[in-house]
């Protein structure tokens, strides 16, 4: 199928497929995985705020602008605060992570650089001294999915566009807004 509607105009390397819209039986097979990660990730007692620093730091690391746009914003309205996320990058030289969130960023990080077998084993390490099993799989399950999406956004070259703001975060202690997709 060679749609206009499923194709961007980029100069520099032709035109790209929009992966989801060209084969959407495979894009919805994928969602589908998301939503039982999200449950897993749930029922393994991650909450939203930890499972957002893993699609952001691993779409930070592969550079998904659309991947980084959606789960900012998923980030806030969960109650994530504007000074973490922007020390994201650099969390181990922060204190304003906490242990396990620091556990679970390092096995993101480990699964999005499969390559690095030493760093994958210090960070199952000490995950390992923090994390339950049902949490490190959940971790790595989240770490994987969005790696997937991160090449679909990619791959497709998912646009960015200027949306509505970001509302602001809610108080600490709020409940959080409806959840969003993994």
């Amino acid at each position: 199928m060679n749609d206009a509607n499923h194709l961007t105009d980029d100069p520099t390397d032709g035109r790209r497929v929009y992966l989801d819209k060209q084969s959407p039986a495979a894009y919805r097979a994928l969602v589908r995985t998301a939503d039982a990660v999200r449950t897993t990730a749930a029922d393994a007692g991650l909450d939203r705020i930890l499972v957002e620093l893993v699609n952001l730091r691993v779409s930070q690391i592969n550079g998904c602008a659309s991947c980084l746009d959606v789960h900012t914003r998923a980030a806030l309205r969960a109650g994530e605060t504007t000074r973490r996320l922007g020390v994201l990058p650099a969390w181990r030289e922060t204190e304003l992570f906490t242990p396990r969130e620091r556990a679970a960023l390092a096995l993101a990080e480990a699964t999005t650089d499969p390559a690095d077998r030493l760093g994958q084993d210090r960070a199952y390490g000490e995950a390992r001294t923090i994390l339950s099993d049902d949490e490190i799989s959940a971790v790595l399950w989240v770490a994987i999915a969005i790696n997937a999406f991160n090449r679909v956004s990619i791959l497709s070259r998912h646009p960015v566009r200027d949306a509505a703001p970001t509302p602001p975060a809610p108080p600490a202690g709020a409940v959080p807004a409806a959840e969003v997709r993994a």
